[in-house]
């Protein structure tokens, strides 16, 4: 996983919560209609803990130990690691998280297939992701290279990310979609709605 942008500039991630609270807002609400935390719960690439916290999600994995001190601060119990290579037992979690997390993976296959291994029959893999074709997917491609957290990234349509939850044994699929415009002309959280193809923030739930 792409870790040098966060561990770098962890207090410019933290602040972008802040500063666009309202996009935040809606995407923690988009996952919040899919969400199914369960007693043992797992968020890959936890960060700082922005979405672990509301979630109420029990574990966190983390590459960028700047970014775990956030993560921990907020009560989520953390271990430094990688999607690829997750340090959990097998069949051992409920429902693992993972947002905004698979455009940096560098292996995304070999991510997800950890996410299935991890996870007990029938458990809870949820998606949140920015669709490539939407309006802020097109908007950060545009400023990739200008961007220290993107420059590195790489995005997905929901198609692609549907396809490589089908080759990682994954089914039962499930979307909501929120962001129908861009973050900075957010006044308010926007609504969730169903389906994908408008908003560009998707939460994709998905079965192991």
């Amino acid at each position: 996983m792409r870790t040098a942008p966060f561990r770098e500039h962890t207090e410019q991630y933290e602040a972008w919560f802040e500063t666009f609270e309202a996009a935040y807002q809606s995407e923690v609400a988009a996952l919040e209609a899919l969400w199914e935390p369960g007693t043992r719960s797992l968020e890959v690439g936890v960060g700082t803990g922005q979405f672990a916290g509301p979630l109420d999600v029990t574990y966190g994995v983390e590459p960028a130990p700047e970014m775990l001190e956030h993560a921990v601060a907020r009560g989520i119990k953390c271990l430094r690691g990688v999607g690829e290579q997750l340090p959990i037992a097998s069949n051992s979690i409920q429902s693992v998280l993972m947002v905004t997390t698979v455009c940096f993976f560098e292996d995304l296959p070999a991510a997800l297939a950890e996410a299935n291994r991890v996870l007990t029959d029938g458990g809870q893999l949820l998606l949140g992701f920015i669709d490539r074709e939407s309006k802020v997917g097109k908007q950060y491609q545009a400023i990739k290279d200008e961007s220290p957290f993107y420059r590195d990234a790489t995005f997905y349509t929901t198609e692609e990310i549907e396809s490589a939850l089908q080759t990682a044994g994954f089914d039962h699929f499930e979307t909501r979609q929120t962001i129908f415009d861009l973050p900075d002309q957010l006044d308010e959280p926007d609504p969730v709605r169903e389906g994908t193809g408008e908003g560009s923030f998707v939460a994709l739930s998905a079965r192991a």
